[in-house]
């Protein structure tokens, strides 16, 4: 099977993979952040189509640094600048194209897709084609094997549709019960994993580590963090892997089943 995490509007690479997955007979798995909001590297994506990568470059400056009274204060001043009902219906309709357009590119394959903290899950359902599964957090058989899925981001400040609370995804993670392989949005808390060295941010999960620690599975798969210390660790018998940043790599991840 072809695994992808953090595709953030590369939808041309996806396009790719989706057809590397058909002609293979494979399935293919999306791990969330399916749309571009914001690239902490290049201060591209649908922020700065609406607001501009000035006030984009801005805005990371201050969330990297924590200065979280001056992210509130840069929003205030935009929308006493454009108004916040105009800034609301141009977000909508930029994520609406940017949905359909990546959503497109599964068109035909076998797909198992889940949500990461950027999205919005009922959207991203909305626009997924016939041949694709939205995933909120389920046990699926894929090549003879159960692999969990469970979407989601770690909660913050920002309070994003994507986010789930430690409680919320702690009961996701326990109604899947054993399985072969896990798939999350999200790392475990290990800081290697969890920590991107660019943005500066340290968003690792404890539920997801103690689901690993309980019980153990061969493999587990996650994104979020586009620059991280370390892609690969063993935790116990588990290999825990990395298999983004999509958006910059273009690349998916295949994992071979043994059975």
């Amino acid at each position: 099977m072809l695994i992808v995490s953090d595709v953030h509007g590369n939808a041309d690479g996806l396009r790719v993979v989706a057809r590397a997955g058909e002609q293979m007979g494979e399935p293919v798995v999306v791990l969330g952040d399916l749309i571009n909001y914001i690239d902490y590297r290049t201060a591209d994506g649908i922020l700065a189509d609406v607001a501009g990568r000035e006030w984009v470059r801005e805005m990371i400056d201050y969330r990297t640094e924590g200065r979280w009274n001056e992210v509130q204060s840069h929003w205030e001043a935009l929308r006493a600048e454009r108004g916040s009902e105009e800034l609301r219906v141009e977000f909508r309709d930029r994520i609406e194209r940017a949905y359909a357009d990546v959503c497109n590119a599964l068109d035909g394959a076998e797909a198992y897709v889940t949500f990461g903290n950027v999205d919005r899950p009922d959207r991203l359902a909305h626009h997924l084609p016939s041949s694709a599964s939205f995933i909120e957090s389920e046990v699926v058989e894929l090549e003879g094997i159960r692999f969990g899925i469970v979407g989601g981001g770690v909660a913050s400040r920002l309070g994003v549709p994507g986010e789930l609370s430690d409680d919320e995804l702690a009961e996701r993670l326990a109604a899947l019960g054993p399985v072969d392989v896990l798939g999350t949005h999200v790392p475990p808390a290990i800081s290697q994993l969890s920590r991107d060295v660019v943005a500066g941010t340290d968003k690792g999960s404890q539920p997801v580590l103690e689901y690993l620690l309980e019980h153990q599975p061969s493999f587990h798969f996650f994104g979020d963090i586009h620059q991280p210390q370390a892609v690969t660790w063993n935790i116990g018998k588990t290999v825990s892997r990395n298999v983004g940043y999509f958006r910059a790599t273009a690349r998916a991840h295949r994992h071979v089943t043994d059975h």
